[in-house]
Order: structure tokens, then sequence, then C-alpha cells
């Protein structure tokens, strides 16, 4: 059976909304033939998955505290999926938005990766769409990588649903404090073919807690120093003049399976 892994890191104290992050997994439709699990990969002291009820299709480990990037990372030796998809343990998914991304790398064999527009909730509970949503489509001409040089960065890079392999080839989430996800996200642009898919494929909780809210996450010199690692890797890999598709798209596996 075709398996889509979806990896959540947690912290003790980061679980408060992680039972409505859990609900909004359970209630996805995926594509005949498909499942999913759920790979919750616990950072640091304490028990914050406990949280969670008891379903088969969770698999909870633990590490050392070394922030998201590395939980996501140890969380990869777990995985089993054909696809990686990451979700924060405070965020959801709206309805649809797993089984968008599956048909969108089935019916396109040559892509890689997709990402998918996002809805911001406030703390009022409204939901607001976001403003850079490029549109809906192939991805071509470093459009991911225009939007971070810009400081405009299209898209949240927690919708990324890529294939493991690809995942695996570009080394995974950097071992950054923050923005591991758009990291890994324009690794994968630099050897692959994205696809942006217009409806939303997360709902991006807002609220004091979070790391984008903290003061550290804007200060110049950390973006300077991210900078300094992921552009010297973007330009490495394209100098190889490799690129990365699927040897086996997903609907032969389907088929197989």
């Amino acid at each position: 059976m075709p398996l889509i892994s979806i990896i959540t890191p947690v912290y003790d104290g980061g679980q408060a909304y992680m039972r409505e992050t859990y609900e909004s997994l359970k209630a996805q439709a995926l594509p005949a033939g498909w499942g999913w699990e759920w790979i919750v990969q616990e950072d640091g002291p304490g028990n914050p998955a406990s949280v969670l009820p008891t379903d088969d299709r969770i698999s909870i480990g633990s590490n050392r505290k070394g922030g998201a990037a590395m939980a996501r990372s140890i969380a990869m030796s777990r995985v089993r999926g054909d696809l990686v998809r990451a979700l924060d343990a405070d965020d959801l998914l709206p309805t649809g938005a797993l089984s968008r991304a599956i048909t969108a790398l089935t019916d396109h064999p040559d892509v890689a990766w997709c990402v998918s527009a996002c809805l911001d909730l406030l703390p009022d509970g409204s939901l607001r769409p976001g403003p850079h949503d490029p549109p809906a489509g192939s991805l071509i001409g470093d459009a991911m990588l225009a939007g971070y040089k810009a400081e405009r960065f299209p898209v949240v890079g927690t919708t990324l649903t890529a294939y493991t392999e690809l995942v695996h080839a570009v080394g995974g989430w950097p071992a950054v404090p923050a923005s591991e996800d758009v990291a890994l996200l324009l690794l994968c642009e630099a050897v692959s073919l994205g696809w942006m898919i217009n409806e939303p494929g997360a709902i991006y909780r807002k609220h004091s807690s979070q790391a984008t809210a903290q003061q550290a996450h804007w200060e110049p010199e950390e973006r300077a120093a991210l900078d300094d690692l992921l552009l010297p890797r973007i330009e490495a890999l394209k100098s190889l003049g490799w690129s990365w598709k699927p040897k086996v798209p997903l609907a032969a596996r389907e088929a197989s399976s």
C-alpha cells in the first residue's frame, strides 16, 4: 500500500494543540489504496506525545534536545512512506490537503515535490490567506529561491510534500536553528521540478509561543548565517548539472501494490 509519512517534532510544553493536529490528520480522506503514518519525534526530555491517543499509525520516538531540524532528521529513520510531509505540532491540515498533494504528484510523474497555499489561523479564530502565493501549476525559474532572496518567501515551508528518496538525496533538513523547512524546500527546488497547489495545504496557527514569533527568529545575524550556509549548497547542487526525478512514479507504485 502506498504510504505518506507525516513528520512532526514536539518539545515538552509545545503539545498544547497537538490533539487538534491529530484530529485534522485523522480526518484526511486519501486516494484509494493510500494510507498515512505519523512520525512524532519528541525533542528533549518529557513526554509531550503522551497527549495523543493510541493509534497504530502513530510512531513516537525521542532524542536529546537538539531543535526541530535534528528531530525531523532523526524521525526520517522511521519513515516507511513513498512521500514525506512535515506538519508542526500546533498546525492543522485542511480537509483534502494530503489527497491534493498525492494527486498532484501522481498526475505529474516528472514532478518530485509540491507545495500549497496556506491559511493563517489567528488568535481570534479567523483565517487569513498568505500574501505571496504563486500561481497554481508547474514551478519554474527558481520561484522559491527568488522569493527567499527578496525576503518574500511565497509559501509556508511545511506545506512541502516530496518523494522520500528526494529528501534523502538532498540531505534532509539542514542543522539550523530555524527555517529548516524553507531550507529543505530550496534544496529540493535546486535539483527537481515542483508543483504549486492553490487550495490550502496547511492551517498555520499564529500564537505568541511559536518559533516565528520570537525575536531571535528575525535577527539579521541569524538570517545572514542561514544565507551563508544555504546559498552555497544550492549553487553547489546546481553546478553538478544533476537533476532528480522519480525513477518509479507514484502511478506505477499504486499499480504494483
